[in-house]
């Protein structure tokens, strides 16, 4: 068996560590020029999101996560509009972060004409008051009956699917917002 100088080992190492050095490195000019493109482009609409988005299963992921007050964390707990404002945030979206300022953003709806992902706001617990206090997400549209998941503060006491059919939460409808 030949034996190969040590120096010359030393050598051929050195170039291939070079050699994949290259490969992984980009050109200053080059990202300098990726990142003047990236400034200059145009701010485009977040694509509407299809029924069975990530979106939702996102949201359908922290099924559970406790419900507090004035939170929009998932280590912590949500109330119902930070659940609503971190789900679509993470998404890209810019909603409110309060129950009474979604009534005033994205496209109004009728009931009739809500789609899987809008969102749907009702009065807060008194149902005299027509106020917004409480939204969620729509979930599933099954002919008449409408499911949203959302943080409630009431017996399921976090993350949770309801039907919009119970008594409690049809009383307390208000309206459908379109963010999407």
């Amino acid at each position: 068996m030949k034996r190969v100088p040590i120096f010359l080992c030393f050598q051929l190492l050195l170039l291939n560590v070079s050699a994949a050095k290259a490969q992984t490195t980009v050109p200053v000019e080059y990202q300098q020029l990726v990142n003047k493109l990236i400034d200059q482009r145009p701010l485009q609409k977040p694509q509407k999101v299809e029924p069975t988005s990530k979106l939702l299963e996102f949201a359908k992921s922290m099924l559970g996560i406790r419900y507090r007050t004035a939170s929009s964390s998932p280590s912590t707990g949500f109330d119902c509009s930070g659940f609503v404002n971190y789900v679509f945030s993470n998404f890209g979206f810019k909603v409110p972060r309060s129950s009474r300022e979604f009534a005033t953003s994205g496209e109004a709806k009728k009931l009739e004409e809500a789609k899987i992902g809008d969102v749907i706001l009702f009065t807060g617990t008194d149902s005299r008051s027509r106020t917004p206090g409480h939204v969620g997400i729509i979930y599933s549209i099954n002919g008449d009956e409408v499911k949203f998941i959302h943080s409630s503060s009431g017996h399921a006491k976090g993350v949770t699917i309801s039907s919009l059919g119970d008594g409690f939460y049809k009383k307390r409808f208000l309206k459908v917002v379109s963010i999407l």
